[in-house]
């Protein structure tokens, strides 16, 4: 058994723009001086999901002051600190480039190392930073643009055994909220009416893969609910039992996977980080199913659940301490593999 991720205590900028959240953390070790993050909702809510041009324009205005604020939250000046790691893919490429360019001026002016993080990293080792978390270990990553089941061996040693076929947990659950007329983000919103809801008032399809693979799939779900909307019986449920039902196939096809690969590979430990790992019911059902098979469960706090520049600069800090170094050309990539 490898030991837990043990962590240089380096005093770390982290700068996170992979979407739609201006974030700026500053970590010293494993201690969080600041961790701010400025959310667009607001913005993109008219139009249903993310614009990514304006993404990228609120990211220019947001990104200065948002470091400005993290750097006075933490008491700490630029030449205090030992590097500077910011997210360079995946995400929206527009958004990503803000991120980047702004953290190699820093760097260049503060006469500091840059390391390019990748934002599935990110995610995967935020767990880290609240618990001692032992290699190896299962993590099922996912969020609105990823849904992904990885085998972490050690620090820098991933490997995907699946991911989604189609969409992403994180947009099936954003997708249906649209249709239920729920607004954006849809998945909050779902989560919430669920709860009063009965999660088991509609059997909704599951989807299935070959036994021995751990992919996902979400575009018959989501095709499922659509007809089940224009159908004649969608007047004889409450809104909420919809909601928790759809919900419900969801959760269903997340931990069924993940428990399954964690069985034929006899994985022990089992990490659920990214957004949607947010998600009360899919919390639950994984505490629950973990103390069922013996298994042990972890799960980030809610504040490093969705994106954030903690686990950015947490991921980039080791990879500091190794040596790593990203050079001045460094590029942002809307697609970048773990």
């Amino acid at each position: 058994m490898t030991s837990p991720l043990h962590h240089p205590r380096l005093r770390i900028l982290g700068i996170e723009t992979s979407c739609d959240d201006t974030a700026a953390a500053v970590l010293h070790g494993k201690q969080i001086l600041a961790n701010i993050v400025s959310s667009q909702d607001a913005i993109h809510r008219p139009y249903g999901g993310v614009v990514p041009e304006l993404a990228s324009r609120h990211h220019l205005r947001n990104i200065l002051p948002i470091v400005d604020q993290a750097l006075k939250t933490a008491e700490m000046r630029l030449d205090q600190l030992d590097g500077i790691a910011v997210t360079n893919g995946p995400g929206l490429i527009g958004s990503l480039l803000v991120g980047v360019s702004v953290a190699k001026a820093i760097a260049v002016a503060a006469d500091l190392p840059l390391i390019g993080v990748n934002h599935l990293e990110g995610h995967l080792l935020a767990v880290q930073l609240e618990h001692e978390v032992s290699f190896p270990f299962l993590c099922l990553l996912v969020s609105g643009g990823h849904t992904s089941l990885y085998l972490a061996r050690g620090r820098g040693e991933y490997e995907l055994l699946g991911a989604t076929r189609d969409d992403a947990a994180g947009e099936a659950f954003d997708k249906g909220a649209k249709m239920l007329g729920l607004g954006y983000p849809g998945g909050r919103v779902i989560d919430q009416l669920a709860c009063g809801g009965n999660p088991a008032a509609i059997r909704f399809p599951r989807a299935h893969v070959k036994a021995g693979q751990y992919d996902f799939s979400f575009s018959g779900l989501k095709t499922a609910l659509r007809q089940f909307l224009y159908g004649q019986e969608v007047s004889l449920y409450r809104l909420e039992d919809i909601a928790a039902s759809y919900q419900e196939a969801i959760v269903d096809m997340l931990v069924e996977r993940t428990l399954h690969a964690a069985r034929q590979l006899h994985i022990q430990r089992v990490v659920v980080s990214g957004g949607v790992s947010a998600n009360s019911r899919l919390r639950f059902r994984f505490r629950a199913a973990g103390e069922e098979q013996g298994l042990e469960v972890y799960m980030p706090s809610l504040k490093l659940c969705t994106d954030n520049a903690a686990m950015i600069a947490f991921a980039g800090a080791w990879r500091l301490a190794c040596g790593q170094r990203s050079a001045w050309d460094l590029g942002a990539f809307a697609t970048l593999r773990l």
